[in-house]
């Protein structure tokens, strides 16, 4: 029988105005897009043409949290966007949402909705428990997409594994190991906030993750943990 993963905060982290919501969800379908999909899909980019006006970004209380948080460890907003901001831009440049899986579709349309930042690591590719804490300086990251690792230095919040080994650089971006698959079928789930995202926030955004991720990729909701 697996052990269920074990989630922790580090009080650094909570006393720097880092919120969230986490969970984990269990029996995913992350090979067979939905049919009632194209639909919401629909719906989804009519609404978000009427709420993500040109001014959208520099207004948002939310995307201006993340930028605070930024501000206060010295990371440029600039080089390490958090990934709801990016989401919003390239939506505000392109008008489209990116389909890249039946899980990270999901979980991308919330973070569209909410603006929380959200991302999901394959239970299966991480080694022991995650714990949300500072960085020492040191640790492995090997972003996204990229084949090499590169090491972090001290005083960054990050998502991190038994191993050492970065799974999440802030709000950012995520690693490559730990990524979604066709073959994802229990994932832990990040719905990052901050200041300005309160508890119903962070519980109303986590419902409605997991009500998307049931619908839509067969997801039943496991464990779950709030930061506020």
């Amino acid at each position: 029988m697996t052990r269920p993963l074990r989630f922790t905060i580090s009080s650094d982290v909570r006393a720097l105005g880092v919120r969230g919501a986490f969970a984990v969800i269990e029996g995913l379908d992350n090979r067979r897009r939905h049919p009632a999909w194209d639909a919401f899909l629909t719906t989804l980019h009519e609404t978000l043409r009427r709420e993500l006006v040109p001014d959208f970004v520099a207004g948002d209380p939310v995307l201006a949290g993340f930028r605070a948080l930024h501000d206060r460890i010295g990371r440029s907003n600039r080089r390490f966007p958090a990934s709801a901001e990016a989401l919003v831009l390239l939506f505000q440049r392109r008008g489209i949402v990116p389909r890249i899986s039946p899980v990270v579709d999901v979980y991308n349309a919330v973070s569209l909705e909410t603006r929380l930042s959200l991302g999901a690591h394959d239970t299966a590719r991480v080694s022991g428990d995650i714990v949300l804490g500072m960085t020492r300086g040191g640790e492995s990251f090997r972003p996204l997409g990229e084949a090499e690792a590169s090491v972090l230095g001290a005083g960054e919040y990050a998502y991190m594994d038994d191993a050492d080994r970065v799974i999440c650089r802030l709000e950012h971006r995520q690693c490559e190991e730990t990524k979604v698959t066709p073959d994802t079928h229990t994932a832990f789930f990040i719905l990052q906030g901050n200041a300005a995202t309160g508890r119903a926030v962070l519980e109303s955004s986590l419902d409605r993750l997991l009500d998307l991720a049931a619908r839509f990729c067969g997801g039943r909701a496991g464990e779950r943990w709030i930061l506020d």
